[in-house]
C-alpha cells in the first residue's frame, strides 16, 4: 500500500484509472437504469414503484461503503501515517454524502405509495439520516482542519467512531420491528426474483465505479491545490527574501 504514498506515483495511476471508472460506470448504470425503466417487469406487490430500486438500492449501498472508506482511510491515517490517507477520505466524503441523500429521496418516494406514508421515525431511515448527519460533521471538521492548518486527527477520529452507525443500519430491520423490508440479499442466497437481481447488482457495480472515480477525481484535485498552495507560499517566501 505503501508504494501508492507518492503523490506522483499515485497521480500516474489516477490520471488514467478515473476515467475508465467513470466512463464505464457511466455505461453499466445507465443500461441497469434503462433496463429498469422500460423493460423491467412489475413486481407483483408494489407494481410500477419497484422500479426506483436500482437507484435506491445501489445509493444506499454507497452511502454505506462511503463511511467505511472513510473509516478505513482514518485508522490508515491514524496507525500507518499513510501520506494518502487523509485525503482520500476528504475525497469521500461528498460523494458519500450524496448517495446518502439520494438514498432517502429516493426511499421517501417509494415509501409514499408503499407505506402511505413520505417519512416514518423507522429505524433504517433513522439511522440513514444520522449517517447523512455525519457526513456534514465530518466533512465540516475536515474543511476547519484544511483551512486553518490544524490537526486532522480529530476528523480522522470522528471518521473511525462514526462506523460504528454502519452496523446498526445494516441490522436496523432485524432487530427493531420496522416497516422497511428485511434483507432481500444475504451470504448465500436472495429472495429477489433474477429478472430484478441481475440489472440491480449490475447498476450497483456501475455506481461503485462512478464512486470510485469521483474519489480519485477529487483525490488529484485536492493534491493539485495542495501543490499551488505550496507553490504559492514558497513563491511569497522568496519575494519576502525569508
Amino acid at each position: 500500500m505503501h508504494g501508492f504514498a507518492n503523490p506522483a506515483r499515485f497521480l500516474r495511476l489516477a490520471r488514467w484509472l478515473t476515467p475508465l471508472c467513470l466512463l464505464s460506470g457511466l455505461a453499466v448504470s445507465t443500461g441497469a437504469l434503462l433496463y429498469g425503466l422500460l423493460w423491467a417487469p412489475a413486481d407483483r406487490l408494489m407494481g410500477e414503484t419497484v422500479r426506483i430500486l436500482f437507484l435506491h438500492v445501489p445509493a444506499a449501498w454507497l452511502g454505506m461503503a462511503g463511511w467505511m472508506t472513510i473509516a478505513g482511510a482514518s485508522v490508515t491515517e491514524l496507525v500507518w501515517r499513510h501520506p494518502l490517507a487523509a485525503i482520500a477520505a476528504r475525497a469521500a466524503a461528498v460523494p458519500g454524502a450524496v448517495f446518502t441523500a439520494i438514498c432517502l429521496v429516493t426511499g421517501s418516494i417509494w415509501g409514499r405509495p408503499t407505506w402511505g406514508t413520505w417519512w416514518v421515525w423507522d429505524g433504517r431511515l433513522t439511522s440513514m439520516l444520522v449517517l447523512l448527519f455525519l457526513y456534514f460533521g465530518y466533512i465540516a471538521l475536515s474543511d476547519v482542519a484544511r483551512r486553518d492548518g490544524g490537526n486532522g486527527r480529530v476528523a480522522a477520529i470522528f471518521g473511525i467512531v462514526g462506523a460504528i452507525n454502519v452496523p446498526i443500519i445494516n441490522r436496523s430491520v432485524v432487530w427493531w420491528n420496522s416497516l422497511h423490508q428485511p434483507p432481500s440479499i444475504t451470504v448465500g442466497k436472495s429472495a429477489i426474483d433474477a429478472a430484478f437481481l441481475w440489472p440491480l447488482l449490475a447498476a450497483a457495480v456501475g455506481f461503485s465505479l462512478i464512486f470510485g472515480g469521483v474519489v480519485l477525481a477529487r483525490m488529484r484535485a485536492i493534491l493539485a491545490h495542495a501543490q499551488a498552495d505550496s507553490r504559492l507560499r514558497r513563491k511569497a517566501m522568496a519575494e519576502a527574501g525569508i
